[in-house]
């Protein structure tokens, strides 16, 4: 019997053709909020690129195109595609110094495990601070030195400070890359320096939803103690399992799920948990959304669900304090969101599933509840300090570690190889963004 020795490819799975490119995108529906929905900017976003008569340079980050090759020519007539495919930190500042790739006024990373190792797109790597010139940057310096003579003192001033301030090329605009999180990313610098940051959020949200129900039933029943058990091939552990699970388990059905963030993702986990498992939801965020509770609302009517219930908590203790389980699915923003002091808030014996980000849960608060009883099990798909995961974690049978794979699906490559490039597309025909996350920020100038 032959063995696939490759991830299978659309064709195999039965995946449909690729989306046509825009202005054909289908937009979301009305259950999306303001900041979640998939259309242009209202404001005008044509750029004005130097030379009209020649293809705005675009630069590729990392691995080829897979799948969407039609959507790529395309992408290629609207761009000089430049490739920068995997370099170091080091390599990729000096060609960036060095004006290896031209004055390009975008890039384009198509994939996670790809593109990305010059590491974080921090103040350092967008800013250019505290770089060193590299020879021919040094050359290009002295010609212009003696141009500036000619211009008075405050015009020299204003143009040093943008060549001191800046390690990407002016024309830089738009960063379109793989994945739904950005914390790798440096969003509010990248605004200040004018460029927009597209991440690829609604490809994995089916996959990552899916993740958050597998995790939330593993809680529940108890599945990795049943699967180790089995997994050891030791009958005593395999009898303790089949004999004791039962008594310390229960069905999700009528319980409350709390949800941190009814973004896209947290959303879809709330339609799903309803439809499959009958549960009450709550959530929290930073506003409330009362147009996808209706959503919910007539669905669960719909389904003839009896004890239906659609909640939005205005403080994050309301929802720890009342959730027999709860889901992280809120980006990081730099800042811890369970410590210690909020275990102490949670319901006694809850169970906490993330799918969001590691560095959301200080992990030693995290055992410490574990070892009281505060929280009966967890589901964790992401970890604080990833490739390293917490020996401590892994090794309790109440706990389910995965390797933050929870949008690792072909459907979701796919997606994210397709929607940036139609980021792309739409923001070099003047018509915007699809999913940038950074344009509150953004210069206008």
């Amino acid at each position: 019997m032959s063995h696939a020795l490759s991830t299978p490819t659309p064709a195999d799975t039965g995946l449909p053709a690729p989306a046509q490119p825009p202005p054909s995108i289908t937009p979301l529906t009305s259950s999306l909020s303001t900041r979640d929905t998939i259309l242009p900017s209202s404001e005008e976003h044509k750029y004005a690129f130097p030379d009209a008569n020649q293809k705005p340079i675009l630069l590729h980050l990392g691995g080829s195109i897979r799948w969407n090759h039609s959507l790529y020519a395309e992408l290629s007539q609207k761009f000089d595609i430049k490739r920068s495919y995997s370099m170091g930190r080091d390599e990729f500042k000096e060609a960036l110094i060095n004006k290896r790739w031209g004055d390009f006024v975008g890039m384009y990373r198509p994939f996670w495990n790809t593109g990305g190792e010059m590491g974080n797109w921090d103040l350092e790597l967008i800013g250019g601070g505290g770089r060193e010139e590299g020879e021919e940057e040094k050359k290009k310096k002295k010609k212009k030195k003696k141009k500036k003579k000619k211009k008075n003192e405050e015009e020299q001033e204003e143009e040093e400070e943008e060549e001191e301030g800046s390690l990407l090329p002016k024309s830089c605009k738009i960063y379109a890359s793989a994945g739904a999180g950005f914390d790798w990313v440096d969003t509010k610098t990248m605004a200040e320096h004018g460029i927009t940051y597209c991440n690829s959020a609604p490809s994995c949200t089916e996959s990552v939803a899916d993740t958050a129900l597998f995790l939330l039933l593993s809680t529940f029943r108890a599945f990795p103690l049943s699967f180790l058990s089995a997994r050891s091939c030791v009958p005593s552990k395999f009898e303790f399992a089949n004999c004791n699970i039962a008594s310390f388990t229960h069905n999700p059905n009528g319980h409350v799920l709390g949800i941190v963030g009814l973004g896209r993702i947290g959303f879809r986990i709330a339609q799903k948990v309803m439809r499959a498992c009958e549960m009450r939801v709550w959530y929290h965020d930073v506003v409330r959304m009362e147009g996808r509770e209706k959503e919910l609302e007539m669905e669960g009517a719909r389904l003839g669900l009896d004890d239906w219930e659609v909640r939005w908590c205005e403080t994050l203790e309301e929802l720890l304090n009342g959730s027999d389980a709860v889901v992280l699915a809120t980006p990081f923003s730099g800042h811890t969101l369970l410590s210690s002091h909020e275990f102490s808030l949670f319901k006694p014996g809850c169970r906490l599933i993330n799918i969001a980000r590691g560095k959301l849960i200080d992990e030693d608060a995290l055992n410490a509840a574990l070892d009281s009883g505060t929280i009966s099990a967890a589901g964790l798909d992401v970890h604080a300090h990833e490739p390293h995961v917490d020996r401590r974690l892994a090794e309790r049978e109440s706990v389910m570690v995965l390797s933050h794979t929870a949008g690792a699906s072909v459907e979701s490559h796919v997606g994210f190889e397709r929607l940036g490039m139609e980021n792309l597309i739409s923001w070099v025909e003047g018509r915007g963004c699809l999913t940038g996350v950074n344009e509150m920020w953004l210069r206008k100038d």
